[in-house]
């Protein structure tokens, strides 16, 4: 009976326009930091472009987090839309993270499995920005979906294996005779990785709506 009452009632299409707003800003953070691991002199400035970025989806976040508490009707469950948004935000906050460590220890080459995490971040985002936009009407795009959620997970299992293969090859580089350029170097690693991650937690919760709604 609640699921034909809600049928009828208009839905609120307000939060589908804010999902992709903020899924453009993932798009345009993983670009920026894409570009700042290619190295040199332009470092700084990719990472001021991550932080607007990060910025400019904060806003969006908090736009949502109103919209929930003012709006009656929402096209899926509110615990569902501030969980999505969170770990959507979640994801280019730990891209902000990670440019903030570049710009600490003012590195300007990077490893070539950290540009190779760089360009698994670019493919995260725009497969988060295919999804979001295909959530308005999640049947007609289940199928979709559920194949951008599976590729994101092995695109995370990807991910894992750089992560080693980076840190193995940055030990035998410089982690004997130049400690201090491994710790950076690991925590770099690490928080590519750790974005990632954002990524897939973002494609579970996906799925998560997806099947509470189908």
């Amino acid at each position: 009976m609640l699921s034909w009452f809600q049928a009828l009632m208009p839905k609120e299409g307000r939060f589908f326009d804010l999902f992709e707003k903020h899924a453009a800003t993932l798009v345009s953070g993983a670009g920026a930091l894409n570009r700042l691991l290619e190295g040199g002199p332009a470092v700084p400035e990719h990472c001021a472009a991550v932080a607007k970025f990060e910025n400019d989806a904060d806003d969006v976040t908090r736009e949502v987090m109103q919209h929930v508490r003012r709006t009656f009707i929402t096209p899926f469950d509110r615990a569902d839309i501030i969980d999505l948004i969170s770990s959507m935000d979640d994801a280019i906050d730990q891209m902000h993270k990670t440019a903030k460590v570049t710009a600490l220890f003012e590195q300007r080459t990077f490893q070539p499995d950290m540009q190779r995490l760089g360009e698994v971040i670019i493919k995260t985002a725009d497969l988060t920005a295919e999804a979001v936009p295909l959530l308005r009407s999640m049947r007609a795009g289940a199928a979709r979906l559920h194949e951008i959620t599976e590729e994101v997970k092995r695109l995370e299992e990807e991910s894992d294996r750089l992560y080693d293969a980076g840190i193995a090859a940055l030990y035998r580089e410089v982690g004997k005779h130049d400690p201090m350029a491994y710790i950076i170097g690991a925590d770099i690693y690490d928080h590519l990785e750790k974005v990632v991650d954002r990524f897939e937690d973002v494609a579970n919760r996906i799925s998560s709506v997806l099947i509470e709604h189908l």
